[in-house]
């Protein structure tokens, strides 16, 4: 199945400003992006410590669902165990309605030891199996009229879950997943595959481990879309390009270039400016 390749910005709301935030929106909203993301901690990681600004993932998905008008908007990844399913699957079905029908939903299993610690969060320790039971809650809130479930960490009695989201039967489930137990879930939940990490070196290792999963569950490979997030600089565009390229020749059509350092807006510029020459390595790939 060959996948179109498509381009995304992600500026994660982390040491940034609102306006800065609402400049990145527009862009990938009037240069032609196909989407944009944040991403979902309630503590700041990385150097410098977690006590830096930081705004939270889903609230920020609301505003860009009013931001925006085209692009499709996410979260790359949301963290399972910071949300009970039912209320993550109704703030969702919600972005899903202000955007009319644009949300793409990014999910993981959650990782960051600290923000568990602090804020009293659990489970960490069994993040994959609430993973799985949470994506089987979300998907049947999104699609059955009462949802029964007794499972090992959540438990549902005839719960209802209306309105329902706009696109049909679900908005497209992206799972980021780097390891054997969580692939198993990309193979038998995933629209999309993100390599989380996004560790250029270990896409080939990592895809193996796709395939691998997909066959132990019967499903094709090829119907989950792959996907990646990757930095640049903004110094080289051939680089850019490079980068890209290498990226689809491994498979991966879902790219988003991830904004970091002090400019964010500039460096979003510079990408648009790059997303023409983009979009040429799908008409390369078609022509081959």
């Amino acid at each position: 199945m060959n996948h179109p390749l498509r381009f995304g910005l992600k500026l994660s709301g982390q040491d940034c400003t609102i306006e800065d935030l609402r400049r990145v929106w527009r862009i990938a909203d009037d240069e032609g992006f196909d989407h944009v993301w944040d991403f979902d901690h309630l503590a700041s990681i990385g150097d410098g410590g977690p006590d830096r600004p930081i705004f939270e993932g889903w609230s920020l998905q609301a505003a860009m669902a009013e931001a925006t008008k085209r692009t499709r908007i996410g979260c790359l990844v949301t963290g399972n165990t910071y949300r009970n399913p039912a209320l993550l699957a109704k703030t969702a079905a919600t972005v899903d309605h202000l955007s009319g029908g644009r949300l793409e939903f990014g999910i993981g299993a959650a990782w960051a030891e600290i923000e568990h610690e602090m804020y009293g969060f659990e489970g960490l320790d069994h993040r994959v199996g609430r993973l799985s039971e949470s994506l089987r809650i979300i998907k049947s809130l999104w699609t059955e009229e009462r949802t029964n479930f007794d499972g090992r960490y959540y438990r549902m009695k005839d719960a209802i879950a209306n309105p329902k989201p706009v696109q049909k039967p679900h908005p497209p489930i992206w799972i980021g997943a780097s390891g054997e137990t969580t692939m198993r879930l990309v193979a038998r939940y995933a629209d999309v595959w993100n390599a989380a990490g996004g560790d250029p070196s270990r896409v080939g290792e990592l895809t193996v481990m796709l395939e691998q999963a997909c066959a132990a569950v019967g499903r094709n490979p090829t119907e989950i879309r792959r996907s990646i997030q990757f930095g640049w600089d903004g110094a080289s565009r051939a680089q850019l390009i490079e980068q890209a390229g290498g990226f689809l020749e491994g498979g991966i059509t879902e790219q988003v270039v991830y904004l970091r350092g002090k400019d964010p807006v500039a460096l979003a510029h510079k990408v648009a400016e790059a997303l023409p020459e983009l979009r040429k390595l799908d008409t390369a790939r078609v022509r081959s």
